[in-house]
């Protein structure tokens, strides 16, 4: 499709050339867009108005994107092949399609090789070109960028080379950082696939154990098709979890007229196409759900297709509330992280998990290192003793050691530090004076952070609260701001409670009590203006 208008080898040389000076600097934005504006400048192109055709506006993209970048991926953007692959992926808005294309690619050509051994996270960089070529089509107003100019409207690629929405990315990416171990729950996994031709397979476990992690690291291994029910996002209803999994179904295996299947019948179409592979759904946080009548739990089949394996994590339960019934046949098996067990594979993948923040972590490694060094304790002692403190709690080891590299624990004495995830939270909540006499504002800011079922932007909450806007702001960025999740809606960054654990924790207390002649009013203007309709 792509037409050699320009000498590309000398549009290239040029891109890699200028791009090569930025390669050792800490560039800011300015400086970035300074380059860029040179560069096109350099190619006779109007660093202003994008060119309307696709070798122009190809081009164009590639300069935005190639500032810094390596020069074996500029390379491969050079190929005829991954041009053209490219162009075919976004006329027909199959971005994954252009993945496995380039993919093949790698494999099959020395550059491939080249691009390997500087180990560049290669799906990241299409996404970042594809990204960035959309955003400079939209800019040239041409119709030859929409999907269907005809219909005239603006409809562009999703641009997202993963079976699994989007919307999960920054989760997953934020749960598998510093992800260590947990082998052994993988391995019994796979141990369940060989023997069960299809079934469910549920990691139990306590808040902070690490089961969220572990299913975002067999989605990011595997690309799996997932869905994480998040309370505070309200993602955690059966309707929309079937609307996600046929939509990533339907993408992933090009279904048709299955816009209105139910997970049955989206499961039957998938095993026809499976050819001898297998299909593994991953399911967060089933204890998240909402939802309301008899039956199994998001609705699962009793029944499963051959090849069709469902991985679960949940906390523990009582029998009634397990809501997961199958027919006689479909494996069924769970993996009790507290089971005794596997105590001391969780104790080994904690000190592992210990040992890469004290040794590798580039946030807080280096002053961990340093409290270590001042309080003359061995790196071993340090990992057993924090270890302990932790009871194989990853969620108690996410916010203490970071606290230690902060300096909030000056003491130098490791048994000062908290006993478990609870006690953690007891002692946070103590030094942000919440326990004597807080202040008003920033108990009304966690109540209305504890009782919204939605995602809140700081102007929202500072609405809800009747306070100051830059005095919302600072509780939740200074205060707060291990606990909370931020994410990005309409351009807007939203605020909710980082984990299911704390907003318990919070519910707890009985500052926070919704029937506290306090809260009246703030209830009343949530109520009126995020559930009015309801």
């Amino acid at each position: 499709m792509l037409d050699n208008i320009f000498m590309l080898d000398n549009i290239f040389k040029t891109i890699i050339n200028i791009g090569k000076s930025a390669v050792p600097k800490i560039l800011s934005a300015a400086q970035r867009n300074e380059i860029v504006v040179k560069t096109l400048k350099e190619l006779k192109l109007d660093p202003t108005q994008p060119p309307k055709n696709v070798d122009g506006v190809y081009v164009y993209a590639l300069v935005e994107y190639g500032v810094g970048k390596d020069e074996s991926i500029l390379k491969l953007f050079r190929e005829k092949k991954i041009k053209n692959a490219f162009w075919s992926a976004y006329t027909t808005n199959s971005p994954i399609s252009f993945w496995n294309k380039v993919d093949d690619f790698i494999q099959s050509y020395a550059l491939g090789d080249e691009i390997k051994e500087s180990q560049i996270d290669v799906r990241s960089e299409l996404e970042e070109f594809g990204r960035i070529f959309i955003g400079v089509a939209k800019r040239t107003r041409s119709p030859e960028f929409k999907l269907y100019p005809e219909l005239n409207y603006d409809k562009y690629p999703d641009w997202n080379l993963d079976e699994y929405p989007a919307e999960f990315k920054s989760l997953i990416k934020e749960k598998i950082k510093a992800f260590c171990g947990r082998e052994f729950v993988f391995k019994t996994f796979e141990n369940f696939i060989q023997n069960n031709s299809q079934g469910y397979f549920t990691v139990v476990g306590d808040a902070g154990m690490g089961k969220s992690a572990i299913a975002a690291k067999y989605v990011d291994n595997y690309k799996s098709p997932c869905h994480f029910n998040i309370r505070a996002d309200g993602r955690n209803r059966p309707e929309l979890f079937l609307k996600s999994i046929r939509q990533q179904l339907i993408k992933r295996y090009e279904l048709p007229n299955a816009n209105q299947d139910g997970l049955s019948s989206l499961l039957q179409k998938v095993s026809e196409n499976l050819g001898g592979q297998s299909l593994v759904i991953v399911v967060d946080a089933l204890d998240e759900v909402e939802q309301t009548g008899g039956g199994n739990i998001l609705d699962f089949p009793i029944t499963l297709p051959d090849g069709v394996y469902f991985f679960l994590t949940r906390r523990p339960y009582e029998g009634e509330n397990k809501r997961l019934s199958v027919s006689p046949g479909v494996g069924m098996t769970e993996l009790d992280l507290r089971a005794k067990e596997y105590q001391g594979l969780s104790r080994n993948d904690v000190k592992k998990y210990i040992g890469f923040m004290l040794n590798e972590d580039p946030d807080y490694g280096v002053r961990l290192q340093k409290w270590v060094q001042e309080g003359n304790i061995s790196n071993e002692d340090f990992i057993e003793q924090v270890a302990d403190k932790s009871e194989n709690n990853f969620m108690y080891l996410r916010y203490v050691l970071p606290d230690i590299a902060k300096g909030y624990y000056p003491d130098l004495s490791l048994k000062k530090l908290p006993d478990g995830l609870q006690d953690y939270y007891q002692q946070h909540w103590v030094r942000m004076g919440m326990e004597d006499k807080p202040q008003k504002n920033k108990v009304i800011i966690l109540f209305i952070l504890v009782e919204s079922r939605t995602l809140l932007t700081l102007e929202m909450i500072a609405e809800f609260a009747q306070q100051d806007v830059d005095d919302v702001e600072y509780v939740l960025k200074k205060e707060w701001v291990e606990f909370l999740s931020k994410q990005e809606v309409g351009g807007e960054i939203c605020y909710s409670i980082y984990h299911a654990s704390f907003l318990d924790f919070l519910k707890g207390k009985r500052k926070l009590d919704s029937t506290r002649r306090l809260f009246e009013e703030v209830n009343a203007r949530m109520a009126d203006d995020l559930y009015g309709d309801v």
